[in-house]
This record gives C-alpha cells, sequence and structure tokens, in this order.
C-alpha cells in the first residue's frame, strides 16, 4: 500500500515542499511507501492553452531529482494526453488505487483532480471516497499550509514565480522555490567577441528547449563545470552593443580558463545585476563588464 500525491509540481518551489513533507511524514506514519504521481508533458502544451509562450520551472530529471531528495521512496510518471485529460475525479482516484495501490491521497489546499476539477472539500464531502478508497482517506495539507506560503497577501505558485523570473527578480523567485534557479546545457560555440575584450563567455545551450529562461539582463551566477562550482557573470539577451540578432545564455566563468565546448554547465542564479543595455563602443563594454564581474566577485 502506499500514501500517494498527484500534480505537476513544477518548480517543486515551498508550497509543493510543504504537501511532500506531509506526504513523506504520513507514509512513515502508516508503514507505507510515499508516492509522487506527475505527469509529462505539461498540460498546457498539450491542450494548447497558450502552449507558443509557455514555458517550464523544472526539467522531469529535476523534477525526479528533488522530489527524490526529499525522502519520496518513488517519482511515478504518466503520459499527459487529451485521453487522459478527460479522466473524472471518481476515475483518476481509481486508477491511484489500483495501479498505485494507494490508501491515502494527500492534497494541497487548492488542488483539484480530473477533468470534472473536484476540490479536496467535494471529495471529503462525497461518498468518492467511500467508492473508490474501501478503506482509504483522503487527507488535506490544512491551514498551516495557508501560512506557510503566503507572503505579503501573495500565494506562492508556479505562475507567480515564473513572471517574476521573467521580470529578471531572480531574487523573488528564488525565495518562492527556496533555492536557487538553475539552467542546464551544452557549452556551444559562439562569436568569440568575449574573449577579444577580455571577457571570455560559455554560451549555453538548454538541454530542455521549454525550461524558462529569466528576463535580459546580467546576473550574478554560480556556474557548475567538471566537477567543481565558480562564480560567474552571465548576460542573457540579443548583445545589442555588437547588433546581435538572436537571444544568448552567455556566461563569464570567474578565475576558470578551460576548453569546455560540448560539454554540460549548470548556472545557479544569484541576483541581477542589472539591466542589458547597448553601449557606444566595445571599449564602453569592457569598461562596464569590468564593474559587473566586481559585483559578481
Amino acid at each position: 500500500m502506499a500514501v500517494v500525491t498527484t500534480g505537476f509540481f513544477d518548480g517543486v518551489h515551498l508550497g509543493h515542499r510543504h504537501v511532500i513533507e506531509t506526504l513523506v511524514s504520513c507514509a512513515r506514519e502508516r508503514g507505507q511507501e510515499a508516492i509522487v504521481v506527475t505527469f509529462w508533458p505539461h498540460p498546457r502544451t498539450v491542450l494548447q492553452q497558450d502552449a507558443r509562450d509557455f514555458r517550464i520551472l523544472t526539467t522531469l530529471e529535476e523534477k525526479k531529482r528533488m522530489l527524490l531528495a526529499m525522502g519520496v521512496d518513488s517519482v511515478e510518471v504518466i503520459p499527459f494526453t487529451r485521453e487522459f485529460a478527460s479522466l473524472t475525479a471518481r476515475e483518476y482516484l481509481k486508477l491511484l488505487k489500483d495501479k498505485y495501490h494507494a490508501s491515502v491521497i494527500v492534497m494541497g489546499y487548492d488542488n483539484r483532480l480530473g477533468s470534472d476539477q473536484k476540490t479536496f472539500r467535494e471529495l471529503a464531502g462525497s461518498s468518492l471516497k467511500k467508492v473508490v478508497f474501501a478503506d482509504g482517506e483522503v487527507e488535506m495539507v490544512g491551514s498551516s499550509l495557508k501560512k506557510a506560503i503566503f507572503a505579503d497577501d501573495t500565494a506562492v505558485s508556479s505562475t507567480v514565480i515564473r513572471k517574476a523570473l521573467l521580470a529578471g527578480d531572480v531574487a523573488a523567485a528564488n525565495a518562492m522555490l527556496g533555492y536557487e534557479y538553475e539552467l542546464t546545457g551544452a557549452v556551444v560555440a559562439g562569436n568569440r567577441l568575449g574573449r577579444t575584450i577580455g571577457f571570455p563567455t560559455a554560451n549555453m545551450q538548454l538541454y530542455e528547449p521549454l525550461k524558462l529562461v529569466p528576463g535580459n539582463g546580467v546576473y550574478a551566477v554560480e556556474a557548475e563545470v567538471l566537477g567543481s562550482v565558480y562564480k560567474g557573470m552571465c548576460n542573457i539577451g540579443v548583445r545589442p552593443t555588437v547588433n546581435g540578432a538572436s537571444r544568448t545564455i552567455e556566461t563569464n566563468i570567474l578565475d576558470f580558463d578551460q576548453d569546455i565546448y560540448g560539454l554540460p554547465l549548470t548556472l545557479r542564479f544569484q541576483r541581477r545585476i542589472r539591466d542589458e543595455r547597448k553601449f557606444d563602443s566595445l571599449d564602453a563594454l569592457r569598461e562596464q563588464l569590468a564593474k559587473d564581474r566586481e559585483a559578481c566577485s
């Protein structure tokens, strides 16, 4: 038997973490497995709700890693299809019982299940649990959750975090996530202009193209490469000083000078230094980059 929670958990933010902690605690008390049932891809990309512009906070592998690190025994992934999306709450809860042997389901206060979007209160107040779970329960993470995830009357949610990142406010996003937002990708060749002005950069191509990239600007980051962590300054944008045409993610890794083309690079965003802007000359750009590097040191 298992204690189960279900959802997309994009970002595995502080609100999600309270649910997961409750899941693990509940499972340990009962001597059962703690299972997270999640989906891939994101429902909005399948149901075409602003799918062209929608971006995710965590890749599937990042999400699995974080959930397992919190003590979850298993992360089960259901392919999200239109057919799956048509399941009612009753049908979905039956699937959780039959396939994952769920005896208890843990839900956050704002969770909804099924195509009929049943809330916790509707599930707990109906005969549904008696039909689907012969000896089961529906547990809600209660009022303490609201206190834990509300600040300045703003609820922590994946949507709010996405807005903060797009605005470049990585500090606010990190506070809601409970960790530093990260991007991972391969180092690819660029135009090598940075090297000619004394600031060589590693250009990143994301492994997950739907991963959300913070708004244009210069950021202080932690750069993990070749098994070590370094300080760095990252520029996200179109490089207007040299009339760049495409958006790039370029990082000057401090105290580092190795050939890493083709290798994986992870950036953890700490704070935003400034907006991206166009300079009158490469000398003016070089002078500003020296100040930026000092700010990231």
